[in-house]
């Protein structure tokens, strides 16, 4: 058995990607064995706070071409409007407005029609909704009910997929029990975990969502996106935490991705492998075919994995930076004992070894130049980390390390990595900048680590 739905979602915050950017994503993923790509960019007017209104002509024909790529490739395009900012739900025309769009599309071969309650208020803000229903979730149901019928009796054979405004938790919540169990028969339900991000997610999360709903999950699944809150983690490593048989409880999984195209090609080739076949994933094996699928060159792939052991953080990873951390580590217990030039000596040659990485990702030459120019930003931070790294190396050869003097270069040396407002390195860096700030008595630099930060956000 394996999951019915394997694909992604382009439903990011941020600048939608450009219509080349979505045509060669169709032509990656049909390569990969998916079979879904669900177009819901947050961004596009015409899919959220312009959905009433008819496509212009520009949108017309890239949608048009859009649709015929995935035909093309058979790959089933989902064409998702998300009207809940402003829709009143007991209007008979809002209802209308919303088949007539699905309905246009439908005339190009589209069969599948998302309708999004995610990221919307939670009470009802139209006095006619008010007066007309107890709450926000009979407000909806109504509506969509509706909606199902319209759109039944206009596009036979349509299927409508829903994301409800509580896309996430343990799934059996009054609220989604209720939402779930009131949806026509038919209706697909989109379901995120037990965290709008989720660390984990496994087939027992998907049965009390099937058990409080009446019906399996698809499985809207937060990685590798890192819009919002997570604007500062680069999520280019592979895919983890999700059980071997989850395909046993769940219809299927959708990966949210990033504003960057190309680099969440890394992160999408490993679900792909675990889609394909839950049981035999290995998500390093898979994370390794992927590097070499999309960066031909091998000295530019060795490179490119110096720079991404240091840019995992994400809600997926619990360790990053483990080279550089067993150094540092090294470097504050050689200190202790009186032998600092030792561990400074592995600190340096870390430190040259990640400037040559760096060097050879901002090279005009690097054979994969698209994945080069997304992640550049990410690779200058890692340049300047490799820097400061350097420099902790050099203090501790000459001794100099826990001066007073040094203590404002630290202090500046650890803002102005902050200063880029991107995660690299993560936390080891910072934490060693900070200690080493600190006039010590008796090692340099010691301190326990802290636990990865949650950074839930709204997808």
């Amino acid at each position: 058995m394996t999951f019915a739905i394997r694909g992604i979602i382009e439903g990011f915050y941020g600048r939608p990607w450009s219509h080349g950017a979505r045509l060669d994503m169709i032509d990656f993923i049909a390569e990969l064995g998916m079979n879904v790509y669900a177009y819901s960019p947050k961004d596009d007017p015409f899919l959220r706070s312009r959905w009433r209104d008819p496509l212009d002509d520009r949108s017309r024909r890239a949608t048009q071409e859009l649709i015929t790529a995935c035909g093309e490739r058979d790959i089933d395009l989902w064409y998702c409007v998300s009207p809940g900012l402003t829709v009143e739900y007991g209007s008979d025309s809002e209802v209308d407005a919303l088949v007539s769009r699905f309905s246009e599309i439908a005339e190009h071969g589209v069969r599948s029609f998302g309708v999004f309650l995610d990221d919307i208020p939670t009470r009802l803000q139209h006095t006619e909704d008010r007066g007309a229903y107890g709450d926000l979730v009979e407000a909806q149901l109504d509506f969509l009910a509706r909606t199902h019928r319209a759109l039944g009796a206009r596009v036979p054979g349509a299927r409508l997929i829903v994301c409800p405004t509580r896309y996430w938790g343990r799934g059996d919540e009054p609220g989604i029990s209720r939402f779930g169990s009131g949806l026509p028969a038919g209706v697909e339900l989109l379901w995120t975990g037990r965290q709008i991000c989720s660390a984990t997610i496994d087939r027992d999360d998907a049965r009390r969502v099937e058990l409080a709903s009446g019906r399996r999950p698809i499985f809207w699944d937060n990685y590798p996106v890192n819009d919002v809150a997570m604007a500062g983690e680069l999520h280019i490593g592979p895919f983890r935490g999700r059980s071997a048989d989850l395909d046993s409880a769940a219809t299927g999984l959708i990966a949210n991705v990033m504003e960057l195209a190309e680099a969440s090609k890394i992160a999408l080739a490993t679900i792909a492998d675990y889609l394909r076949d839950p049981a035999g994933y290995d998500p390093d094996r898979s994370w390794a075919a992927a590097i070499e699928r999309l960066i031909p060159e091998p000295a530019d792939r060795a490179a490119f994995v110096d720079f991404a052991e240091n840019s995992l953080s994400s809600c997926l990873a619990e360790d990053d930076a483990l080279r550089l951390t067993a150094a540092l580590d090294r470097l504050a217990f050689l200190t202790h004992l009186g032998r600092p030039e030792e561990g400074a000596a592995g600190l340096l040659e870390l430190a040259s070894r990640y400037r040559t990485a760096a060097g050879r990702l901002r090279s005009p030459h690097f054979s994969a130049p698209h994945l080069a120019g997304e992640i550049r930003p990410w690779v200058d931070a890692f340049a300047l980390g490799a820097d400061v790294i350097e420099r902790i190396g050099l203090a501790h050869l000459d001794g100099s390390a826990d001066e007073p003097a040094r203590r404002a270069e630290w202090l500046a040396h650890r803002d102005r990595l902050r200063a880029t407002g991107l995660r690299v390195f993560g936390d080891v860096l910072d934490m060693t900048l900070t200690d080493l700030s600190r006039i010590h008595t008796t090692t340099t630099f010691e301190g326990e680590r802290p636990c990865h930060q949650d950074r839930s956000h709204v997808h």
